[in-house]
Protein backbone atom coordinates (compact mmCIF):
# COMPACT_ATOMS: atom_id res chain seq x y z
CA UNK A 1 0.00 0.00 0.00
CA UNK A 2 1.38 3.30 -1.16
CA UNK A 3 2.43 5.29 1.98
CA UNK A 4 -0.49 8.48 1.04
CA UNK A 5 -3.03 5.82 1.18
CA UNK A 6 -2.32 4.61 4.68
CA UNK A 7 -4.74 5.87 7.25
CA UNK A 8 -4.92 6.50 10.87
CA UNK A 9 -2.21 4.96 13.56
CA UNK A 10 -0.80 8.15 14.10
CA UNK A 11 -0.16 7.43 18.05
CA UNK A 12 1.35 3.45 17.21
CA UNK A 13 3.18 5.51 14.31
CA UNK A 14 4.96 7.66 16.89
CA UNK A 15 5.65 4.60 18.86
CA UNK A 16 7.23 2.68 16.86
CA UNK A 17 9.46 5.11 15.46
CA UNK A 18 10.31 5.85 19.10
CA UNK A 19 11.27 2.80 19.86
CA UNK A 20 13.52 2.59 16.57
CA UNK A 21 15.14 5.75 17.54
CA UNK A 22 16.19 4.64 20.76
CA UNK A 23 17.05 0.97 18.84
CA UNK A 24 14.72 -0.60 21.19
CA UNK A 25 11.97 -3.62 20.18
CA UNK A 26 8.32 -3.34 19.76
CA UNK A 27 5.69 -6.15 19.55
CA UNK A 28 2.07 -5.08 17.34
CA UNK A 29 -0.39 -7.59 18.01
CA UNK A 30 -4.29 -7.51 16.68
CA UNK A 31 -6.62 -9.99 14.81
CA UNK A 32 -6.87 -10.97 11.17
CA UNK A 33 -7.67 -7.74 9.00
CA UNK A 34 -6.75 -5.01 11.24
CA UNK A 35 -4.00 -3.70 9.24
CA UNK A 36 -0.32 -5.50 10.88
CA UNK A 37 1.21 -6.06 7.76
CA UNK A 38 0.18 -2.84 6.08
CA UNK A 39 1.78 -1.28 9.23
CA UNK A 40 5.01 -2.69 9.01
CA UNK A 41 5.08 -1.52 5.24
CA UNK A 42 4.43 1.83 5.81
CA UNK A 43 7.11 1.80 8.71
CA UNK A 44 9.59 0.20 5.79
CA UNK A 45 8.57 3.50 3.44
CA UNK A 46 11.41 5.93 2.89
CA UNK A 47 9.48 8.46 2.56
CA UNK A 48 7.80 8.17 5.95
CA UNK A 49 11.01 8.50 7.46
CA UNK A 50 12.21 11.55 6.23
CA UNK A 51 8.69 12.58 7.51
CA UNK A 52 9.42 11.37 10.91
CA UNK A 53 12.36 13.25 10.49
CA UNK A 54 14.60 9.88 9.91
CA UNK A 55 17.36 9.48 7.55
CA UNK A 56 16.29 5.99 6.19
CA UNK A 57 19.99 6.03 4.37
CA UNK A 58 21.25 5.75 8.21
CA UNK A 59 19.42 2.12 8.35
CA UNK A 60 19.43 -1.70 6.70
CA UNK A 61 15.33 -2.31 6.66
CA UNK A 62 14.56 -5.88 6.67
CA UNK A 63 10.87 -6.99 6.08
CA UNK A 64 10.03 -10.79 6.39
CA UNK A 65 7.55 -12.91 6.86
CA UNK A 66 8.29 -15.67 9.01
CA UNK A 67 5.34 -17.94 7.22
CA UNK A 68 7.36 -17.73 4.29
CA UNK A 69 9.97 -20.30 6.21
CA UNK A 70 8.21 -22.74 5.97
CA UNK A 71 8.87 -25.27 7.65
CA UNK A 72 10.23 -22.92 10.55
CA UNK A 73 13.63 -23.55 11.06
CA UNK A 74 16.12 -21.27 12.89
CA UNK A 75 19.33 -21.65 10.38
CA UNK A 76 16.51 -20.80 7.50
CA UNK A 77 15.23 -16.98 9.36
CA UNK A 78 19.01 -16.23 9.80
CA UNK A 79 19.59 -17.05 5.92
CA UNK A 80 16.74 -15.46 5.21
CA UNK A 81 17.58 -12.30 7.32
CA UNK A 82 21.57 -11.99 5.79
CA UNK A 83 20.19 -12.41 2.09
CA UNK A 84 17.51 -9.64 2.31
CA UNK A 85 20.21 -7.89 4.22
CA UNK A 86 22.81 -8.19 1.39
CA UNK A 87 20.25 -6.57 -0.93
CA UNK A 88 20.38 -3.53 1.05
CA UNK A 89 24.14 -3.49 1.29
CA UNK A 90 27.45 -3.04 -0.69
CA UNK A 91 31.28 -3.12 -0.27
CA UNK A 92 32.71 -5.11 2.82
CA UNK A 93 29.56 -5.98 4.31
CA UNK A 94 27.70 -7.52 1.62
CA UNK A 95 30.98 -9.78 0.94
CA UNK A 96 30.69 -10.75 4.41
CA UNK A 97 27.68 -11.55 3.92
CA UNK A 98 28.11 -14.01 0.60
CA UNK A 99 31.08 -15.30 2.60
CA UNK A 100 28.55 -16.40 5.70
CA UNK A 101 25.96 -17.25 3.38
CA UNK A 102 28.35 -19.93 1.88
CA UNK A 103 28.30 -21.87 5.21
CA UNK A 104 26.32 -24.99 5.49
CA UNK A 105 24.87 -23.99 8.94
CA UNK A 106 23.62 -20.15 9.64
CA UNK A 107 23.50 -18.76 12.90
CA UNK A 108 22.26 -15.90 15.13
CA UNK A 109 26.22 -15.37 15.42
CA UNK A 110 26.68 -14.74 11.78
CA UNK A 111 24.14 -11.95 12.04
CA UNK A 112 26.15 -10.13 15.07
CA UNK A 113 29.06 -10.21 13.14
CA UNK A 114 27.22 -8.24 9.96
CA UNK A 115 25.31 -6.10 12.87
CA UNK A 116 28.76 -5.42 14.67
CA UNK A 117 30.14 -4.39 10.67
CA UNK A 118 27.23 -1.91 9.96
CA UNK A 119 27.75 -0.02 13.51
CA UNK A 120 30.76 0.55 12.51
CA UNK A 121 29.21 2.40 9.12
CA UNK A 122 27.10 3.92 11.41
CA UNK A 123 24.05 2.14 10.11
CA UNK A 124 21.75 -0.14 12.21
CA UNK A 125 19.32 -2.83 11.16
CA UNK A 126 15.60 -2.37 11.40
CA UNK A 127 13.86 -5.88 11.43
CA UNK A 128 10.31 -5.88 10.58
CA UNK A 129 9.06 -9.82 10.83
CA UNK A 130 5.41 -10.25 10.16
CA UNK A 131 3.46 -13.66 11.41
CA UNK A 132 6.07 -13.66 14.08
CA UNK A 133 3.14 -16.55 15.54
CA UNK A 134 5.02 -18.91 13.27
CA UNK A 135 8.19 -19.33 15.34
CA UNK A 136 6.80 -20.38 18.42
CA UNK A 137 4.81 -23.39 16.53
CA UNK A 138 6.44 -26.61 16.49
CA UNK A 139 7.32 -29.42 14.25
CA UNK A 140 8.68 -32.49 13.97
CA UNK A 141 12.12 -30.84 12.92
CA UNK A 142 11.42 -28.04 15.37
CA UNK A 143 10.54 -28.99 19.04
CA UNK A 144 9.63 -27.06 21.76
CA UNK A 145 13.23 -27.19 23.15
CA UNK A 146 14.18 -25.72 19.89
CA UNK A 147 11.63 -23.06 20.33
CA UNK A 148 13.30 -22.28 23.49
CA UNK A 149 16.53 -21.73 22.29
CA UNK A 150 15.44 -19.68 19.30
CA UNK A 151 13.38 -17.06 21.27
CA UNK A 152 16.51 -17.02 23.98
CA UNK A 153 18.89 -16.33 21.19
CA UNK A 154 16.37 -13.66 19.71
CA UNK A 155 16.40 -11.99 22.90
CA UNK A 156 20.02 -12.24 23.43
CA UNK A 157 20.75 -10.70 19.95
CA UNK A 158 17.99 -7.51 20.81
CA UNK A 159 18.91 -7.37 24.45
CA UNK A 160 21.97 -8.32 26.05
CA UNK A 161 24.72 -8.40 22.98
CA UNK A 162 26.77 -5.23 22.00
CA UNK A 163 25.68 -5.96 19.05
CA UNK A 164 21.66 -4.79 20.46
CA UNK A 165 22.42 -1.29 20.47
CA UNK A 166 22.82 -1.31 16.39
CA UNK A 167 19.38 -3.52 16.48
CA UNK A 168 15.29 -2.37 16.40
CA UNK A 169 13.09 -5.76 16.00
CA UNK A 170 9.41 -4.55 15.63
CA UNK A 171 7.36 -8.05 15.32
CA UNK A 172 3.57 -8.29 14.81
CA UNK A 173 1.51 -11.07 15.59
CA UNK A 174 -2.30 -12.59 15.95
CA UNK A 175 -2.09 -12.35 19.88
CA UNK A 176 -0.19 -11.05 22.32
CA UNK A 177 3.55 -13.08 22.98
CA UNK A 178 3.39 -13.41 26.37
CA UNK A 179 0.06 -16.03 25.53
CA UNK A 180 2.58 -17.30 22.71
CA UNK A 181 5.42 -19.47 23.09
CA UNK A 182 6.87 -21.51 26.01
CA UNK A 183 5.60 -20.96 28.89
CA UNK A 184 7.19 -19.21 32.00
CA UNK A 185 9.15 -21.22 34.90
CA UNK A 186 10.21 -19.96 38.19
CA UNK A 187 13.82 -20.44 37.11
CA UNK A 188 13.66 -18.20 33.49
CA UNK A 189 13.06 -15.08 32.56
CA UNK A 190 10.09 -14.02 30.16
CA UNK A 191 11.56 -14.43 26.33
CA UNK A 192 9.52 -11.44 25.53
CA UNK A 193 10.18 -8.66 27.86
CA UNK A 194 12.44 -6.86 26.06
CA UNK A 195 9.31 -5.83 23.74
CA UNK A 196 6.83 -3.10 24.24
CA UNK A 197 3.40 -4.37 23.61
CA UNK A 198 1.20 -2.28 21.18
CA UNK A 199 -2.05 -3.55 20.20
CA UNK A 200 -3.56 -2.82 16.54
CA UNK A 201 -7.48 -2.17 16.87
CA UNK A 202 -9.79 -1.47 14.55
CA UNK A 203 -10.76 1.51 13.25
CA UNK A 204 -12.49 4.39 15.36
CA UNK A 205 -15.40 6.08 13.75
CA UNK A 206 -12.89 8.99 12.61
CA UNK A 207 -10.46 6.39 10.84
CA UNK A 208 -13.62 5.33 9.02
CA UNK A 209 -14.84 8.40 7.85
CA UNK A 210 -11.32 8.99 6.27
CA UNK A 211 -11.03 5.79 4.77
CA UNK A 212 -14.58 6.21 2.67
CA UNK A 213 -14.46 9.63 2.98
CA UNK A 214 -14.03 9.68 -0.74
CA UNK A 215 -16.24 7.12 -1.83
CA UNK A 216 -19.42 8.85 -3.27
CA UNK A 217 -22.16 6.71 -1.40
CA UNK A 218 -25.66 7.26 0.25
CA UNK A 219 -26.06 7.72 4.22
CA UNK A 220 -28.08 4.30 4.16
CA UNK A 221 -25.30 2.77 2.09
CA UNK A 222 -22.43 4.04 4.52
CA UNK A 223 -24.64 2.90 7.20
CA UNK A 224 -24.91 -0.75 5.93
CA UNK A 225 -20.94 -0.62 5.48
CA UNK A 226 -20.06 0.17 9.16
CA UNK A 227 -22.88 -2.96 10.00
CA UNK A 228 -21.43 -5.08 8.01
CA UNK A 229 -17.24 -4.34 8.39
CA UNK A 230 -17.31 -2.96 11.70
CA UNK A 231 -14.18 -1.07 12.38
CA UNK A 232 -11.85 -3.82 10.32
CA UNK A 233 -9.66 -2.24 8.11
CA UNK A 234 -9.36 -5.32 5.54
CA UNK A 235 -13.45 -5.68 5.30
CA UNK A 236 -13.59 -1.40 5.18
CA UNK A 237 -11.24 -1.72 1.99
CA UNK A 238 -12.71 -4.63 0.73
CA UNK A 239 -16.21 -2.07 0.49
CA UNK A 240 -14.21 0.86 -1.07
CA UNK A 241 -13.08 -1.99 -3.55
CA UNK A 242 -16.73 -2.74 -4.41
CA UNK A 243 -17.91 0.65 -4.73
CA UNK A 244 -14.52 2.38 -6.80
CA UNK A 245 -15.88 -1.13 -9.05
CA UNK A 246 -19.74 0.18 -9.63
CA UNK A 247 -20.22 2.31 -12.38
CA UNK A 248 -23.19 3.70 -10.34
CA UNK A 249 -23.85 3.67 -6.93
CA UNK A 250 -25.62 0.08 -5.77
CA UNK A 251 -28.41 -0.28 -3.13
CA UNK A 252 -27.48 -1.78 0.14
CA UNK A 253 -28.83 -5.01 -1.31
CA UNK A 254 -26.87 -5.70 -4.21
CA UNK A 255 -23.86 -4.56 -2.24
CA UNK A 256 -23.98 -6.20 0.43
CA UNK A 257 -24.44 -9.38 -1.46
CA UNK A 258 -21.15 -8.92 -3.15
CA UNK A 259 -19.20 -8.13 -0.21
CA UNK A 260 -20.14 -11.19 1.26
CA UNK A 261 -19.14 -13.25 -2.04
CA UNK A 262 -15.82 -11.27 -1.75
CA UNK A 263 -15.16 -11.75 2.29
CA UNK A 264 -16.88 -14.82 3.39
CA UNK A 265 -13.39 -16.57 4.12
CA UNK A 266 -12.32 -13.68 6.38
CA UNK A 267 -14.96 -14.74 8.78
CA UNK A 268 -14.29 -18.23 8.66
CA UNK A 269 -10.55 -17.46 9.30
CA UNK A 270 -11.39 -15.67 12.24
CA UNK A 271 -13.57 -18.21 13.66
CA UNK A 272 -11.04 -20.64 13.51
CA UNK A 273 -8.40 -18.58 14.64
CA UNK A 274 -10.10 -18.08 18.01
CA UNK A 275 -9.86 -21.14 20.87
CA UNK A 276 -12.54 -23.35 21.50
CA UNK A 277 -13.43 -20.95 24.95
CA UNK A 278 -13.42 -17.66 22.26
CA UNK A 279 -15.69 -19.86 19.84
CA UNK A 280 -18.09 -20.21 22.97
CA UNK A 281 -17.93 -16.95 23.75
CA UNK A 282 -18.92 -16.01 20.07
CA UNK A 283 -21.57 -18.80 20.44
CA UNK A 284 -23.12 -17.55 23.76
CA UNK A 285 -23.08 -13.80 22.30
CA UNK A 286 -24.94 -14.87 19.26
CA UNK A 287 -27.78 -16.66 21.63
CA UNK A 288 -27.99 -13.90 23.88
CA UNK A 289 -29.14 -11.71 20.69
CA UNK A 290 -31.24 -14.40 19.49
CA UNK A 291 -33.44 -14.42 22.53
CA UNK A 292 -35.69 -11.19 22.09
CA UNK A 293 -35.76 -12.38 18.42
CA UNK A 294 -37.54 -15.81 19.31
CA UNK A 295 -40.63 -14.72 21.20
CA UNK A 296 -42.15 -18.11 21.02
CA UNK A 297 -39.54 -20.77 21.62
CA UNK A 298 -38.63 -22.13 24.95
CA UNK A 299 -35.46 -19.88 25.50
CA UNK A 300 -33.36 -19.58 28.83
CA UNK A 301 -29.71 -19.71 28.40
CA UNK A 302 -29.23 -19.08 32.02
CA UNK A 303 -27.46 -15.72 33.42
CA UNK A 304 -24.98 -15.25 31.05
CA UNK A 305 -23.61 -12.00 32.59
CA UNK A 306 -22.13 -13.94 34.84
CA UNK A 307 -20.30 -16.29 32.52
CA UNK A 308 -19.16 -13.09 30.93
CA UNK A 309 -18.04 -11.71 34.01
CA UNK A 310 -15.81 -15.10 34.12
CA UNK A 311 -14.32 -14.47 30.92
CA UNK A 312 -13.05 -11.21 31.04
CA UNK A 313 -9.95 -12.31 29.37
CA UNK A 314 -11.09 -13.65 26.19
CA UNK A 315 -13.93 -10.31 26.07
CA UNK A 316 -11.34 -8.41 26.04
CA UNK A 317 -9.09 -9.92 23.62
CA UNK A 318 -12.26 -10.18 20.76
CA UNK A 319 -12.90 -6.78 21.13
CA UNK A 320 -9.40 -5.81 20.48
CA UNK A 321 -10.10 -7.87 17.69
CA UNK A 322 -12.73 -6.15 17.01
CA UNK A 323 -15.08 -9.55 16.57
CA UNK A 324 -17.11 -7.90 19.57
CA UNK A 325 -17.92 -4.55 21.32
CA UNK A 326 -19.48 -4.20 24.65
CA UNK A 327 -22.11 -1.18 25.45
CA UNK A 328 -23.08 -0.23 29.37
CA UNK A 329 -26.22 0.65 29.54
CA UNK A 330 -26.01 1.80 33.24
CA UNK A 331 -23.35 1.93 35.80
CA UNK A 332 -23.77 -2.03 36.79
CA UNK A 333 -25.01 -3.25 33.18
CA UNK A 334 -22.94 -4.40 30.21
CA UNK A 335 -23.66 -6.08 27.18
CA UNK A 336 -21.73 -7.54 24.03
CA UNK A 337 -23.10 -7.77 20.49
CA UNK A 338 -20.71 -8.04 17.32
CA UNK A 339 -18.88 -5.28 15.35
CA UNK A 340 -20.13 -7.26 12.12
CA UNK A 341 -23.43 -8.34 11.79
CA UNK A 342 -21.98 -10.60 9.12
CA UNK A 343 -20.11 -11.81 11.65
CA UNK A 344 -22.91 -12.76 13.85
CA UNK A 345 -25.61 -13.79 10.98
CA UNK A 346 -21.97 -16.61 10.34
CA UNK A 347 -21.79 -17.96 14.25
CA UNK A 348 -25.78 -18.26 14.21
CA UNK A 349 -25.24 -20.44 10.70
CA UNK A 350 -22.65 -22.55 12.32
CA UNK A 351 -24.88 -23.48 15.30
CA UNK A 352 -27.99 -24.22 13.31
CA UNK A 353 -25.40 -26.27 10.85
CA UNK A 354 -24.17 -27.98 13.39
CA UNK A 355 -25.00 -31.85 14.57
CA UNK A 356 -25.37 -33.67 17.85
CA UNK A 357 -21.20 -35.18 17.48
CA UNK A 358 -20.71 -31.32 17.42
CA UNK A 359 -22.41 -30.61 20.26
CA UNK A 360 -21.19 -33.17 22.61
CA UNK A 361 -17.97 -31.49 21.42
CA UNK A 362 -18.69 -28.22 23.09
CA UNK A 363 -20.55 -29.67 25.94
CA UNK A 364 -16.79 -30.27 27.15
CA UNK A 365 -16.24 -26.68 26.41
CA UNK A 366 -19.26 -25.67 28.50
CA UNK A 367 -18.79 -27.77 31.66
CA UNK A 368 -15.08 -25.71 31.98
CA UNK A 369 -16.62 -22.12 31.82
CA UNK A 370 -20.03 -22.30 33.24
CA UNK A 371 -21.40 -24.20 36.61
CA UNK A 372 -23.35 -28.07 34.92
CA UNK A 373 -26.99 -25.96 35.48
CA UNK A 374 -25.75 -23.16 32.91
CA UNK A 375 -24.35 -25.57 30.79
CA UNK A 376 -27.55 -27.49 30.58
CA UNK A 377 -29.45 -24.70 29.64
CA UNK A 378 -27.06 -23.64 26.73
CA UNK A 379 -27.19 -27.27 25.60
CA UNK A 380 -31.05 -26.96 25.84
CA UNK A 381 -31.50 -24.11 24.07
CA UNK A 382 -29.13 -25.34 20.86
CA UNK A 383 -31.36 -28.61 20.66
CA UNK A 384 -34.32 -26.43 20.90
CA UNK A 385 -33.01 -24.31 18.09
CA UNK A 386 -32.26 -27.40 16.22
CA UNK A 387 -36.28 -28.70 16.43
CA UNK A 388 -37.35 -25.28 15.68
CA UNK A 389 -34.91 -25.11 12.49
CA UNK A 390 -38.16 -23.05 10.64
CA UNK A 391 -37.83 -20.22 13.19
CA UNK A 392 -34.31 -20.12 13.04
CA UNK A 393 -34.21 -20.19 9.39
CA UNK A 394 -36.32 -17.52 9.09
CA UNK A 395 -34.05 -15.49 11.66
CA UNK A 396 -30.98 -16.37 9.95
CA UNK A 397 -32.64 -15.33 6.75
CA UNK A 398 -33.34 -12.19 8.09
CA UNK A 399 -30.49 -10.94 9.20
CA UNK A 400 -28.46 -12.41 6.30
CA UNK A 401 -27.30 -9.75 4.20
CA UNK A 402 -28.75 -7.74 2.09
CA UNK A 403 -31.47 -7.27 4.53
CA UNK A 404 -31.05 -3.71 5.42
Amino acid sequence: MPPERFVGRESEIATAFDQIYSRSNLAIWGGPGVGKSSFLEYLASPQVWYEQGLDPSQAVIVCLNCLSIFPFRPSAFWREVLSLMKEELEGDAGSKIDELLGQAEVTKDNLRQVVRQIGRQNKFLVLLLDDYDAVVRPHDEYTEADIEEFLSECRSLAYHSQEGKYISVIVASLRRLNDLGPRLTPNKSPWYNHYLFQPLKPFTNEEIEVLLGGIPMTPTLKEAIRDIAGGNPALLQNAGLILYSQQQIPDPETFTREFVARTEQFFQQTWELCNEVEQTVLMLVALSGLKSRLQNLRYDIGDIDIIFSQRDREITDLEKWGVIRSTTEDSSKTTFCFASSIMEWWVINKIENSNEKKLQQWQKVFVNMMTHKQAEQVTTVISNLWEHRDKLGYIVKWMSPGNF
